[in-house]
């Protein structure tokens, strides 16, 4: 660095010891921070001397980028104007971009502290960083997350276009939380499906297999075999598979009502929608009930039973390697099923399909915390 300029002179990296790579790749990050924030100051000032339906056209025309990244930089710009903690800390490359882009995008939704999110933006990688600020609107807004939510709702959006690079249609889709976690619910149980319905030895990829879901769920119309149910006007259609909803709440014995009534991943459910919720909800009201949910199947199969899946879910919250979303992780055996492990609740945890692929392909093992009694992913020991 220079001073106030952004200045990362060119070397032959290929002499360059390991810490010294890391060293320079922080230096990059660091650059690529402070011209981030160069570049929201100029496209600020491009939309106070025009407007920002302009700044965005030039944006565009200049950088050489879509409608679309044009028009976020310019409302990360904009917001970052009233976000003088954060716009300090990314033009002297504390945080990166992405960080500034979260905070800025958390404050247009509600109140934030904003010191507290870019103290937690100097140390945490986007993902976490992502949860950070998650739960920090949920803790600020003041409520039940009933506001987050509605909000969340006036924003949500749909299109469908042909990409001019490909001529492959693209989706692209954002829903609030609620609606999102349903709609990703009936997507990966259908998944699963066709996952259980494959060839072994020619499996597609997680996102072949994912896209085939959506175009399965969307498409396929019920013939004679399938289960469905007829209309008001006499037509078949098909019931809802695969849209089981968890949601994990404490029952108060005092008040003998439920509350703190949330989704897997922690995102708070209002009460008003927690009643709409129960109207046509399946109750499953003692999901760790041995007899009533067939919690210890032994070796009389190999998949898991829905009611596992939601066990684990409830025990382990997520992707116990990266902490991915559960619904987008495989039931394992930890002593596997090859080696004669039972499908039993105690053998059984949640993983990514990548984290599916460091225990079986790169050694990686599985260890449990004596104290919270949490399961966590080790890799193998070095070699070296």
């Amino acid at each position: 660095m220079c001073g106030n300029a952004v200045c990362v002179g060119v070397i032959d990296v290929g002499g360059l010891s390991e810490q010294g790579l890391r060293a320079r790749l922080q230096l990059v990050g660091r650059g690529e921070s402070r011209l981030a924030a160069m570049k929201a100051q100029i496209l600020s000032e491009l939309g106070r001397r025009t407007s920002a339906i302009d700044a965005q056209l030039i944006a565009a025309d200049e950088l050489l980028s879509s409608k679309r990244e044009a028009k976020r930089d310019v409302e990360t710009a904009r917001r970052l104007e009233q976000l003088p903690g954060t716009a300090a800390a990314l033009a002297d490359g504390e945080i990166p971009p992405g960080h500034a882009r979260l905070i800025a995008r958390a404050s247009s939704e509600g109140r934030v502290d904003e010191a507290e999110l870019v103290k937690a933006a100097r140390n945490e990688n986007f993902d976490r960083f992502a949860k950070t600020v998650k739960r920090h609107q949920q803790d600020q807004s003041g409520d039940d997350g009933e506001a987050l939510l509605e909000r969340q709702r006036r924003r949500r959006s749909a299109r469908i276009f042909e990409s001019p690079e490909t001529g492959m249609f693209v989706l692209s889709a954002q829903f609030d939380r609620i609606t999102g976690t349903r709609i990703a619910t009936a997507l990966t149980a259908k998944e699963r499906e066709l996952w259980h319905r494959e060839d072994p030895s020619q499996r597609c990829t997680p996102q072949q297999r994912m896209a085939d879901a959506l175009a399965e769920l969307i498409c396929d119309e019920p013939n004679d075999n399938t289960d469905s149910t007829t209309n008001e006007k006499g037509k078949k259609r098909r019931k809802k598979q695969g849209t089981n909803l968890l949601v994990l709440a404490d029952f108060d014995v005092i008040k003998q009502q439920l509350v703190n009534a949330r989704l897997a991943d922690g995102t708070p459910i209002p009460v008003t929608e927690l009643r709409d919720l129960a109207i046509d909800a399946e109750i499953l009201p003692s999901i760790f009930d041995a007899d009533t949910q067939n919690l210890w199947l032994g070796r009389s199969r190999r998949t898991a039973s829905e009611a596992q899946r939601m066990a684990l879910t409830a025990r382990d919250e997520h992707c116990i390697g990266c902490e991915a979303n559960p619904l987008w992780c495989r039931v394992h055996h930890i002593v596997w099923w090859s080696k004669n492990g039972p499908t039993d609740l105690g053998n059984l945890l949640l993983v990514c399909d990548a984290c599916h692929h460091k225990i079986h392909d790169q050694g990686w093992q599985v260890h449990q915390h004596p104290a919270t009694k949490k399961f966590y992913l080790k890799p193998p020991p070095n070699p070296d």
